[in-house]
């Protein structure tokens, strides 16, 4: 009975303390509890790489705290969360079915509103105090939402385009000028489907650089304004989408689909939301090294990854030691090398000792490549953009599959 509580106990010396402090022994309490239990992580699977690092995860946790993880793979977050959902309707506010859940954006904003996490805790494990809070804001605003020690993120995402350098010499670099490209070169550009993640950042992206005041987005969506907002979007996907791969009647489903369209020569341009995709994608053969990347002059939406606890999650200390150990210096070395994953890391390197901080010098990437500057960074809009532009644009260019 006692161990059943220390984990609350975790929290309540949390909620108390100053964000970043530690109390080591109701820490080391977590520890002895976590010791046994297992993690159902419910994580995104769309890719190998993500996979074998989450399985990386699970070795190294099993090996270091006696944790057992196992990787719920899901197509989309929010079934998970209608899971957690579902639980609470009929009263399971214990030994829920998701310990840990990756997740960002409307689906953070919808769990918490509901009073479906756990926490705050977040910022009380040891390892936040590497966190780069000073100049990340990505990692403490979730599309504009707070997430008040709610979640942890764990890795940094940025929309860029990359493309074959051996096939196109300029590639476009704003809104308009992509659509004179694909006017030129019909069939060799395209995105994900949405609701497909990257696909609804490409929405977002187009919106941003077209709408009259980007500002606006930053908001939650005032159906007295959405109309005239989102005008110059449709407009130009209207005109956009007969150019595209297979003229607009099929979508690739995924990331990793569009990195095989462009190592079959099926496309010329295309997207990633890791600036690191491509320069892995070319070590791992999976790409020619004449693919390049960059970001559009007006600069790209990013965000940060996250890893929340349910309310009701079963587990929940040993959720929080493998959020603690996903920030720990080893595993985002680990994570940031192209070999692995190579997503940038949300720590700030200059807080972390000597020897923690040599782990990110080795790490570079075996291909040469053009340097590329990643530009100014656009932040996520408000989570209620998100639903109805996805909606809308399934209503006017959705492919039935």
């Amino acid at each position: 009975m006692r161990r059943r509580w220390l984990t609350l106990a975790f929290l309540a010396v949390a909620a108390a303390a100053p964000h970043g402090a530690q109390n080591h022994t109701e820490w080391d309490e977590v520890l002895r509890e976590a010791r046994g239990q297992t993690v159902f992580w419910h994580a995104w699977a769309g890719s190998s790489r993500v996979n074998d690092f989450i399985q990386w995860v699970g070795r190294e946790v099993r090996q270091q705290f006696g944790v057992t993880v196992e990787h719920v793979k899901l197509a989309d977050t929010a079934d998970a969360v209608s899971r957690v959902i579902a639980e609470k309707s009929v009263g399971r506010d214990t030994g829920g079915a998701v310990d840990l859940l990756w997740l960002n954006g409307e689906n953070f904003a919808a769990m918490k509103t509901q009073g479906l996490l756990f926490g705050p805790w977040a910022e009380s494990v040891p390892n936040w105090r590497y966190v780069d809070v000073d100049t990340l804001p990505a990692v403490t605003s979730d599309f504009t939402v707070p997430t008040e020690g709610f979640e942890v993120a764990f890795s940094l995402a940025k929309m860029v385009f990359y493309y074959d350098s051996s096939r196109i010499t300029m590639p476009p670099r704003t809104m308009p000028e992509l659509l004179l490209w694909t006017r030129q070169h019909p069939g060799r550009f395209t995105y994900p489907q949405p609701p497909n993640f990257l696909g609804s950042t490409f929405l977002k992206q187009v919106l941003y650089e077209l709408t009259l005041d980007p500002n606006v987005v930053l908001s939650p969506v005032d159906a007295a304004t959405y109309v005239d907002v989102t005008i110059p979007l449709w407009k130009f996907l209207a005109e956009l989408t007969p150019n595209l791969w297979r003229g607009g009647a099929a979508y690739p489903q995924s990331g990793p689909r569009q990195i095989q369209l462009m190592a079959d020569s099926e496309v010329d341009l295309a997207i990633s939301f890791n600036p690191n995709e491509v320069p892995s994608a070319i070590a791992n053969y999976e790409l020619p090294d004449t693919v390049r990347t960059y970001v559009p002059n007006a600069g790209s939406i990013s965000n940060a990854s996250f890893v929340a606890i349910p309310y009701n999650a079963r587990a929940k200390a040993a959720g929080m030691v493998v959020a603690n150990f996903l920030l720990s210096p080893i595993a985002q070395a680990h994570k940031q090398d192209p070999m692995v994953w190579g997503s940038d890391t949300v720590l700030a390197l200059h807080k972390l000792p000597p020897d923690a901080r040599a782990l990110f010098d080795k790490i570079t990437p075996d291909t040469p490549l053009d340097s590329f500057e990643l530009g100014a960074s656009l932040p996520e809009p408000h989570p209620s953009w998100v639903a109805r532009l996805e909606q809308d644009w399934v209503t006017r260019f959705g492919v039935v599959r």
